[in-house]
């Protein structure tokens, strides 16, 4: 609706795993060094941790355009999956196609795939986002496809993906086998306030404003208050911020616009507990 307005090619906050507006902030530039670092060193399993909004999918989907030829991936989103299922979803991914009568079948297929790969010299990455998600015969399932390995190396990474639950699920007693593995742990924190700026303005530049749209400095430290450094968030109130301003007919997103955008969704989060609570 606004894009017209502000002479932007698509909208610059949407709220989808998009790479092409994916912003290296510190913490995320150390997170694609620890993945790159694991993958490259054949590590076996890697775990990426993150609060609700803060990149995590998005910097995934980043990783793997950015992986070289050499390295072949699979990347499994919301696995609510039976031990097979989830076994079938990695070999489809892998571009592996035959019928299987058997989990050992598909195991035995898997690792004649690792093995023929590993010989060629490439490296095969699998990512399991959500994976908090799992339950924990699937996340021993994840252990044993961690066994694949020759005498020098292991045939297949494993990134697991998910909510803080997920370390605490790892911690477990009966993970415990599971959890001795894991050689790269890593947690991405919300932005800092000093790159809120420079998130809100890489993404405009990718969108196509060409430096039109000006945020205030009052503007800005109000959707730090809101969002405290959340991606999701900010991106929620900045597009809701750009269509107030395209209603106002101004490129300037300054405080009382941005406050009254705050208040309005902050009226729609408390109308939906309302709505929620009235049917429990």
């Amino acid at each position: 609706m606004y894009c017209q307005f502000y002479g932007l090619k698509e909208r610059p906050f949407n709220v989808t795993s998009d790479p092409a507006f994916f912003f290296l902030s510190k913490k995320h530039k150390e997170a694609l060094s620890h993945l790159s670092y694991g993958v490259s060193q054949r590590k076996g399993i890697l775990v990426l941790t993150g609060e609700v909004g803060t990149g995590k999918t998005t910097l995934c989907r980043y990783f793997l355009g950015h992986l070289g030829r050499k390295i072949k991936t699979a990347f499994i989103l919301n696995p609510y999956f039976s031990e097979m299922e989830l076994l079938e979803a990695i070999v489809k991914d892998f571009g592996i196609r035959g019928a299987f009568s058997s989990r050992l079948a598909l195991i035995a297929r898997l690792n004649k795939f690792l093995l023929r790969e590993s010989l060629a010299g490439n490296n095969i990455v699998l990512i399991i986002d959500e994976a908090q998600n799992l339950k924990s015969n699937l996340l021993e399932q994840v252990r044993l496809l961690s066994n694949l390995e020759t005498e020098k190396e292991k045939l297949l990474q494993v990134i697991l993906v998910g909510q803080p639950e997920l370390t605490r699920r790892l911690n477990l007693h009966d993970l415990r086998q599971l959890g001795q593995r894991i050689m790269v742990r890593f947690h991405i924190s919300p932005l800092e306030q000093e790159e809120i700026r420079n998130y809100i303005n890489h993404r405009l530049s990718v969108a196509g404003s060409a430096g039109r749209i000006e945020f205030t400095d009052e503007a800005i430290r109000a959707i730090w208050d809101y969002s405290t450094g959340t991606p999701r968030l900010i991106n929620t109130l900045c597009d809701r911020a750009l269509l107030a301003g395209f209603v106002a007919e101004t490129d300037t997103i300054d405080i009382p616009l941005v406050n009254r955008c705050i208040g309005e969704l902050s009226s729609h989060l408390t109308g939906e507990e309302v709505h929620h609570e009235h049917y429990l």
